[in-house]
């Protein structure tokens, strides 16, 4: 089975995260994992309590680090720009980056929590402005804060109506049921599995077939075995996605779900 893990990190030390290009390339060796879209957690904002970080790394960097990966590995990684709304704002560095990267370069990322700024505020628009020039879909973490709530990313995806939205986790720490709601609201909305259980999943595909859901997993948050176990051992719902979804849903569909719809929604 092919599987192109759709929301995948290197960096993040400022927020207290180890994720390392190494993690990335030995989970992908040793669950097969086909492709990853990587973003650079470096380009966080705030942190978890929403106060602006004591380090700070630029977005350009960030992107740089993360462009420096795919480079040398282009069969294996593709790229989601992680941006920094609020303390820096669309540069034109980081628009020649993206413009002379655009083989590798798949998506833009937002964090309405680690950036505490609304999916559709003023500061952000030029960004989603950007990734509508490029025809690139945007990511963004959904859940943690009203900034992160679903519903303000299903206002972005009325505003630029030509590019995919991906809704990451559906609401994180929800039932998802606001998610799922919103996802058949608007055609260029799309669910993605990170620390969803299947049985959101499966009620989206239900309701609006498998075309809606993306995997993702957020590794190596939890260590190179993110899709096994947390660093405790307790196994992951990722074990879930991989061995107890094929045996609920068509082939067809699981398919669509674990690299299909990826392979349409980022050119891969």
């Amino acid at each position: 089975m092919k599987i192109i893990d759709t929301h995948v990190h290197i960096g993040g030390e400022n927020v207290g995260f180890h994720m390392t290009e190494q993690m990335v390339m030995e989970m992908m060796k040793d669950y097969d994992i086909a492709y990853a879209i990587v973003s650079n957690g470096d380009a966080g904002e705030f942190d978890h309590q929403q106060q602006i970080l004591a380090i700070q790394h630029t977005q350009e960097e960030a992107l740089q680090r993360t462009l420096d990966f795919a480079r040398a590995y282009p069969e294996k990684i593709g790229v989601a720009v992680w941006i920094k709304p609020h303390l820096q704002g669309l540069t034109k560095e980081l628009e020649k980056m993206i413009e002379e990267n655009l083989d590798i370069v798949k998506a833009i990322k937002l964090h309405p929590f680690h950036s505490n700024i609304l999916p559709t505020d003023k500061r952000v628009l030029p960004y989603l402005e950007l990734a509508e020039h490029y025809h690139l879909p945007v990511v963004s973490h959904t859940g943690g804060c009203e900034a992160a709530e679903p519903v303000h990313l299903y206002e972005a995806a009325k505003m630029f109506s030509t590019i995919p939205f991906v809704m990451v986790h559906m609401g994180l720490g929800s039932d998802n049921r606001e998610a799922l709601d919103l996802l058949g609201k608007a055609d260029n909305l799309y669910g993605d599995t990170t620390w969803v259980p299947i049985s959101t999943t499966l009620e989206a595909v239900k309701r609006y077939g498998a075309e809606k859901m993306l995997f993702g997993s957020d590794a190596p948050i939890d260590g190179k075995d993110t899709y096994l176990c947390n660093p405790k051992g307790e196994r992951s719902l990722y074990q879930d996605y991989f061995h107890v979804l094929p045996e609920l849903i068509s082939e067809a569909d699981y398919h669509k779900i674990m690299h299909e719809n990826a392979e349409c929604l980022f050119s891969i």
